[in-house]
């Protein structure tokens, strides 16, 4: 099994600058505490959106290669996701799930992959076709490299210990909201306009 910290570490060694997209929990606590930064998405209160959010982001800002850091629990509630970006197929999109069978932050109650559900199959069935599976930090550092190198959507399935981050990233929404669409070249008056023309 993988320490998800180490992982992490390594992974924003390959990501510099380009945004990341992280579930809400562990993912985003490991996230802030190893490197918080303006590119930086923390989905708040928004359980199995993540990858929902990066496929947005990816469309629009396909000049940027994006990653999404989801969990096993949350991916499970919105699986459908998976389905609509194979169909988009969007080359500059990634996704990183860290599977721990579990939901840690609630008190560890046991999520479908820890009963045998295939998180690999699922992506594979709903028609991405860059999907692997990473058991031991080797395994995910030799994966990492070989997916960013090529086009996406991919899915990594990191297998990952259950522990908790000892602390927690910046909480306040609307920070976290305005630094990314800042580092991402978006202003609120841009969104405005966008909304003036739909009306």
């Amino acid at each position: 099994m993988i320490d998800r910290r180490k992982a992490m570490a390594l992974l924003l060694q390959e990501l510099r600058g380009e945004p990341i997209i992280s579930t809400l929990g562990t993912s985003a606590f490991d996230l802030s505490l190893t490197q918080d930064r303006p590119e930086n998405f923390y989905a708040w209160g928004s359980m199995g959106l993540a990858t929902s959010i990066g496929l947005g982001v990816a469309l629009a800002r396909p000049e940027r290669r994006v990653c999404v850091l989801e969990g096993d629990g949350a991916l499970l509630m919105n699986l459908g996701a998976l389905a609509t970006i194979a169909c988009e197929a969007p080359p500059n999109l990634g996704i990183i799930v860290w599977d721990n069978g579990c939901h840690a932050l609630t008190g560890g109650q046991p999520t479908a992959t820890a009963k045998g559900t295939s998180l690999r199959a699922i992506a594979q069935g709903a028609g991405i076709s860059r999907v692997e599976e990473a058991t031991s930090l080797e395994e995910f550092a030799r994966a990492c490299r070989r997916l960013l190198l090529g086009r996406g959507p991919w899915v990594l399935i990191a297998r990952t210990l259950p522990g908790t981050a000892p602390g927690r990233p910046v909480a306040d929404p609307v920070t976290i909201k305005e630094r990314f669409m800042e580092a991402l070249g978006l202003k609120e008056k841009d969104r405005q306009g966008d909304r003036d023309e739909v009306s």
